[in-house]
């Protein structure tokens, strides 16, 4: 059932970001009513790849939810749709602003025939400031954000992360504003609207970027693989493949230098402490890359669990999905598409103890919840709804 059961929520959302908030509000319980245009549907069903015909993208991100048709540019659409405001809690979408204040749908419009509702909107640079009415994507953000910009090699260029961040940022964030929103609601039976750019998140993840350059003045620039701060805080090179090595703290410093056969520079002043071995690191990491070649990565992985270091292989993404730990999480899971067949996809990663959320539908076929939606909340009978169809509406 999950602990949002009952929660009701209805989805103007396409392609990542508003998807992704949706998805999680589904995965813990919600009833997510998604809308989407008649015929085309959300645009990432166009986006491979494709499994007997099913975009595998959007199945992804649209699990645990009911597709329901709309046409909003129709005036039936449109009532159709303020119909649903008056019996759901929230409703999110991802358009550029004021893409729903055209439709005559904006916060302004729909608080007023649900003052209780919830209205999510999560966007390229948000509803307010000079970027506002301005497109955006994935790319653009983390770009504009500056994650590229202290991304990639050392003296390398700028570079794009590889998961679109700047989406799933604005996904997560999203979800996090709607259940703060619900919280403000139940103690005061207000609704309200939750503002939130990819622009902003982008800024909101960069860590200590921000705090070093306040700090020093000086202006981040890509460092690869290893830790702005932390020695060592990287992957070395083992004598099959690559293991990262995650030497947070100096007890953990003296530890790895003791299992690694180290212990020559352990007690070294120059690499003592952290801030030492920051300063002394042109020096110190050919020392360890030297030592950590001696072995494979699997005895390695052995040895620094033994000793509490912290570490991992560099796993591929078909390793991912074999891992052990991934797998006793129930973080790769099988669904059963009516058309695709079973695809494999991430699991629920919020584990509750109580009220665990759970994958119980596969994404929708599109429209495939029109009639059941409308009759169950709207109260259509089979006839009107053959005629939103025959008009257009649906």
């Amino acid at each position: 059932m999950g602990p949002l059961n009952g929660l009701k929520v209805l989805d103007l959302t396409r392609v990542l970001a508003g998807p992704y908030c949706t998805m999680l509000l589904g995965d813990l319980g919600a009833e997510i009513i998604k809308i989407e245009v008649p015929v085309k549907g959300d645009d990432s069903r166009h986006f491979g790849p494709y499994q007997h015909g099913e975009s595998a993208y959007f199945m992804s991100l649209n699990r645990n939810k009911k597709s329901v048709t709309l046409n909003l540019k129709t005036e039936k659409g449109k009532e159709i749709l303020k119909s649903f405001i008056k019996q759901v809690d929230v409703i999110v979408e991802n358009f550029r602003p004021g893409t729903m204040e055209k439709l005559g749908l904006g916060y302004d419009v729909l608080k007023e025939i649900n003052p209780a509702i919830i209205y999510a909107a999560a966007s390229g640079f948000g509803h307010t400031g000079p970027y506002s009415k301005r497109p955006a994507y994935d790319g653009v953000v983390q770009a504009m954000g500056g994650i590229m910009s202290i991304t990639g090699q050392e003296g390398g260029e700028p570079t794009r992360v590889g998961p679109s961040i700047g989406d799933i940022g604005a996904g997560l964030f999203t979800a996090i504003g709607v259940l703060a929103a619900l919280n403000h609601r139940n103690e005061t039976g207000v609704g309200q609207k939750v503002d939130v750019a990819m622009l902003d998140c982008q800024v909101a993840m960069l860590e200590n970027a921000i705090a070093r350059y306040v700090v020093t003045g000086s202006v981040p620039k890509p460092s690869g693989n290893k830790h702005a701060s932390i020695v060592p805080f990287e992957p070395f090179h083992t004598s099959d493949s690559q293991i990262v090595v995650a030497v947070g703290n100096d007890q953990i410093w003296k530890r790895f230098c003791q299992v690694a056969d180290l212990e020559d520079i352990m007690a070294l002043e120059k690499f003592a402490t952290n801030p030492e071995r920051h300063n002394h690191y042109q020096e110190l990491r050919p020392k360890i890359a030297e030592k950590m070649k001696e072995k494979t990565t699997k005895e390695w992985q052995k040895i620094l669990d033994d000793a509490g270091v912290p570490n991992g292989p560099i796993n591929h993404i078909d390793e991912v999905l074999e891992d052990a730990q991934v797998k006793a999480r129930d973080m790769i899971i099988e669904v059963e598409h009516p058309k695709a067949g079973k695809l494999k996809m991430p699991g629920v990663a919020i584990k509750l103890s109580e009220t665990p959320g759970e994958i119980h539908s596969p994404a929708p076929i599109l429209g495939e919840h029109s009639s059941e939606m409308l009759k169950k909340f709207l109260n259509y009978t089979d006839e009107e709804i053959e005629a939103l169809h025959a008009e257009g509406v649906l």
